[in-house]
């Protein structure tokens, strides 16, 4: 499945050039209601939410990637005012995990089955639907100056860079930064007809 993940102008380069990914840790997420997606009206429940979402993000931390790069709200959100990149990448789909959204909190039955389990880690909001989010899952190995990373690899294959309509780099920083290997690079544009970036393809030629 080619999915896309959005990144500010200075740690885009820097992902390209390392080749490679930061996770994301549970509790560091900008959703307060991350994994918390359930109805927690009673305390015994909140409770036990609470010290399993604190509990499970010692353990593993995910990816955040969406279906389509052409949502405005998502370059303006986590590709720095669109002066940031997209990276499109290829990953099985069996490594991906679709996020429910939602418009009312379900209740958790008086034991957690597997399948709830699972869904607290993928139900948000309604009013996030816009990001199409699929998240991978990856296991806290080893830290790097405070950091958990992904490379690249057969399983997260890098296909496109996409640069923002109002970002500085060109081309050239992105080949620079990521070398010699084959990826489609093109730049963005405001649509005509409707409030959605396409490529603009009268850059296409220029480096």
């Amino acid at each position: 499945m080619r999915v896309y993940h959005f990144l500010s102008p200075e740690y885009g380069l820097k992902d390209l050039k390392e080749k490679r990914l930061k996770i994301s840790e549970a509790m560091s997420l900008n959703d307060p209601f991350e994994f918390l997606g359930v109805d927690l009206s009673c305390k015994e429940t909140r409770k036990k939410i609470k010290n399993l979402k604190q509990k499970s993000s010692k353990y593993f931390g995910l990816i955040c990637f969406s279906k389509n790069w052409n949502s405005p709200v998502q370059w303006a959100h986590y590709a720095n005012k669109h002066q940031g990149i997209c990276l499109g990448f290829e990953i099985p789909d069996k490594r991906l995990k679709k996020v429910k959204y939602v418009d009312k909190k379900p209740f958790l039955s008086s034991t957690m089955t597997d399948d709830e389990f699972r869904k607290l880690f993928l139900t948000k909001f309604s009013h996030w639907s816009y990001e199409e989010e699929y998240r991978m899952f990856l296991n806290l190995t080893e830290q790097e100056d405070g950091f958990y990373y992904e490379n690249f690899s057969e399983v997260m294959i890098l296909k496109q860079v996409i640069i923002g309509v109002k970002s500085s780099i060109t081309k050239k920083n992105v080949q620079d930064a990521f070398g010699d290997e084959k990826i489609e690079i093109f730049r963005v544009r405001c649509a005509f007809k409707s409030f959605s970036m396409v490529r603009n393809r009268a850059t296409d030629s220029i480096i």
